[in-house]
């Protein structure tokens, strides 16, 4: 594994060197390490590197959230935003760029602070509604999620009916973007996401044995709710905290984790931080796609990962199936 996470992080590097250096102005490593330029500085540091350091973040929280998810809901098809992370987040920034687009809480956007707290908001109610006699059904939790995204993403899309002013700002909020990056926005959200990892990566052996199922994972000393309370909590926490600023990007959370498990095997421990630093790779090459394929247009990275994420994910599964 040593020689896999030595490649991963030379990956990472380049790719977070490829991220600054290209785009409707590209700029030479020279620049990059020199700084000679002043226009070039205030790209590289205003502009550039806060959107990759944000795709990073971004990419590395779904990522390992998704590998929270698909082993605590016992699902492969599981996801940062199984439980209505993505719904709720959606409603909160739909309301605020339909009605509170110029206001501010806390020295937040309203975008920003809504999208956060009805993410939040939404995972408490899910829960509640799953949970039944003091235990956590994974197929409840599932259940629940889907009927309150469908609840959620029909008021959306009412709401987006009556705002026809900010009806591009809010489509292009749904389908995930980074152009808002900025690094005042970065150490707002970078706190609770990190907390947010950490939190699963106290729980991996456990989420190891909670694989066994929840009576094997019992036997072997596991405190099976109140580890899925705190499972829950970080990945809820660290996912609600990047889509406030990043919107709704899929499959990242999906794709990532299932490649790396194709690949390595089911051992959470292994797979986590894998699937940390793979999703930011993916993520932020994705986004350097995005804004590189139709210069001066940027393609909402969102697509992005659709597109190219899609067709990967059908042909590692083909891949697999031959295998077996």
């Amino acid at each position: 594994m040593k020689k896999t996470y030595l490649f991963t992080i030379i990956i990472l590097f380049s790719v977070l060197i490829l991220g600054v250096a290209f785009g409707a102005t590209p700029i030479s490593l020279r620049e990059i390490f020199l700084n000679s330029n002043t226009t070039y500085y205030v790209i590289l540091y205003q502009m550039r590197m806060p959107r990759v350091v944000l795709s990073m973040l971004v990419g590395g929280v779904l990522a390992g959230c998704g590998v929270a998810f698909q082993s605590i809901l016992k699902n492969p098809l599981a996801e940062p935003y199984t439980l209505g992370v993505s719904s709720g987040a959606g409603l909160g920034a739909t309301l605020a760029m339909t009605f509170l687009v110029n206001y501010r809480i806390y020295g937040l956007s309203t975008i920003t602070f809504f999208s956060f707290l009805f993410a939040i908001f939404t995972v408490i109610l899910v829960y509640f509604l799953a949970k039944s006699q003091g235990s956590l059904n994974p197929l409840n939790l599932i259940l629940a999620g889907v009927v309150i995204s469908s609840t959620f993403s029909a008021f959306i899309s009412f709401i987006m009916i009556y705002a026809d002013d900010n009806i591009r700002q809010i489509f292009f909020w749904l389908m995930g973007n980074l152009q808002r990056a900025s690094w005042d926005k970065l150490k707002i959200i970078i706190i609770p996401a990190v907390i947010g990892l950490i939190l699963i990566a106290l729980k991996l052996k456990e989420l190891n044995l909670l694989l066994l199922g929840d009576e094997e994972a019992a036997s072997l000393g596991v405190e099976v709710e109140k580890t899925k309370k705190i499972i829950i909590l970080g990945a809820t926490l660290a996912t609600a905290s990047v889509v406030s600023i990043s919107g709704l990007i899929g499959f990242v959370g999906l794709i990532v984790p299932h490649t790396l498990r194709l690949i390595f095997g089911g051992d959470n421990l292994k797979i986590y931080p894998l699937s940390i630093l793979w999703g930011g790779i993916f993520l932020t090459l994705a986004d350097l796609i995005g804004r590189i394929i139709l210069v001066p247009r940027e393609i909402p990275v969102g697509i992005i990962t659709a597109l190219t994420g899609g067709p990967f994910f059908l042909f590692l599964l083909k891949q697999k199936a031959k295998r077996e």
